[in-house]
């Protein structure tokens, strides 16, 4: 097989962050560590997003949600804009078989994907019914793959995006978001590290512990995955990506653009890829599908916002580091418009709404976790600018855009954050951003006739 055009596994999960023992966790997640160890491990990189549709849409495209229209969930009132392009159709272009496995999240539409195959029905939305929930589960999608690969019923090159339905929460019967316990493998709460950014409380440490048991299906299942490719012979001809959509969902984690929202584990293995290798560099969950084009050399688009990281695999090939990089928050389950951006040692978040201190979604809400912190994290006010400083406050609880010290720092980047709106022609700027329903809500039914 032509090196140059190797076959592409993607691997995608909901809601894990970097949750993973190969990322500093206390948690063996030995098949994922393996696979770190075989491939490159990206320590900073984060995503546009801290939510599933507008971070997968980004990923995808290479190019913002407040750009290719992707602003909300795909479930929901939002899609990506006519005539943007993503992965599978710049790969079908280059000659690649596509097929779709698991879950998707930027679409109601699955034809509007443009994959040769999709393997899996209901792959939208995590909890439409227990058939479709169960369908998606690591292992079983795992099972469906390893079967695929078994048969060899493909032509090379091909793509194949493997969707996973863990870590996403369930609703139980007593309406609270849990981690599905009955079905996957926990942990004793008395046994698990607290997350060093919220209060450690026994309400919270339960939901670690239920979570845990779907990291666990996770890492079982990529090495379910990683074990067939070595079988069927394709494992030295096959580039693997293993990444997430955005943080744990947890309180000012999944939903907040602070670290723990936007930060995403991001795993590559393949032809050319050195063994071993950990980079520190600042990267974009943008800036992966330019970087997958340029490594099976097909041209980069010039209206992508992502830039390609291949040159930083690259021994010897100049590479020019990212300063910065931008996140964004528009609509989830309810409005919540927040730009932020970060550089190294700052984050600089502008908060455009009159909303509670920490937003948490619906599932988020009615968890164990949620209601350890509602009675001081889901009350208003929210500050209108926050600044970090993410050396002397990394867990940014200790905001200093008032402080005389910071104040260069802080036009700086209020300066860069509102030039990179302006060129992005971001919709915010000229005032509140509807959903798809909003002819509902300004129609009246003695009208409508």
């Amino acid at each position: 097989m032509d090196v140059s055009r190797p076959n592409i596994v993607l691997i995608t999960c909901h809601d894990l962050g970097r949750y993973l023992g190969c990322y500093g966790v206390d948690i063996e997640t030995p098949r994922l560590e393996e696979f770190a160890a075989d491939g490159a491990l990206f320590e900073n990189h984060f995503v546009t997003a801290p939510q599933c549709s507008p971070s997968r849409g980004s990923l995808l495209t290479g190019r913002y949600p407040h750009v290719n229209g992707l602003m909300g969930l795909a479930h929901g009132d939002w899609e990506l804009d006519e005539g943007e392009r993503i992965l599978p159709q710049y790969l079908s272009d280059a000659g690649y078989e596509t097929h779709l496995f698991g879950l998707q999240h930027i679409s109601q539409d699955t034809d509007r994907l443009g994959y040769d195959y999709v393997h899996s029905e209901g792959n939208l939305y995590p909890g439409v019914s227990p058939t479709v929930h169960q369908a998606n589960r690591a292992r079983n999608v795992a099972s469906v793959v390893s079967g695929f690969l078994e048969r060899g019923s493909y032509e090379s090159p091909f793509f194949a995006s493997i969707g996973l339905f863990e870590l996403h929460r369930v609703e139980e019967e007593n309406g609270r978001f849990g981690f599905d316990s009955d079905h996957y493998e926990t942990d004793d709460p008395d046994d698990v590290r607290p997350l060093p950014y919220l209060p450690d409380r026994r309400g919270i440490r339960h939901d670690l512990a239920e979570m845990r048991g779907m990291v666990y299906d996770v890492d079982d299942a990529v090495g379910t995955l990683l074990d067939a490719l070595e079988e069927n012979d394709l494992a030295e001809e096959t580039l693997v990506i293993f990444t997430t959509e955005h943080g744990i969902a947890f309180p000012r984690a999944k939903g907040s653009c602070y670290d723990p929202g936007i930060e995403a584990a991001l795993l590559v293995r393949g032809p050319g890829i050195d063994a071993g290798v950990r980079y520190d560099e600042l990267l974009s969950n943008v800036d992966v599908l330019p970087t997958l084009l340029e490594y099976v050399d097909v041209d980069v688009p010039d209206d992508l916002d992502g830039r390609s990281f291949r040159p930083l695999l690259s021994d010897g090939a100049e590479y020019r580091e990212r300063e910065r990089l931008f996140a964004e928050m528009t609509w989830h389950d309810m409005y919540n418009p927040v730009r932020a951006i970060r550089t190294e040692r700052y984050k600089y978040v502008r908060n455009f709404w009159h909303l509670p201190a920490v937003y948490l979604t619906k599932d988020i809400f009615a968890s164990e976790a949620g209601r350890m912190v509602r009675e001081t994290d889901g009350v208003p006010p929210r500050p209108y600018e926050e600044l970090y400083d993410l050396h002397e406050s990394p867990q940014e609880d200790d905001n200093v855009v008032f402080e005389p010290t910071y104040q260069n720092v802080r036009r700086d980047l209020s300066r860069e954050l509102h030039e990179w709106m302006v060129d992005t022609d971001d919709p915010l700027l000229d005032g509140p951003v509807v959903p798809g329903d909003y002819d509902e809500i300004t129609t009246w039914a003695h009208e409508r006739e």
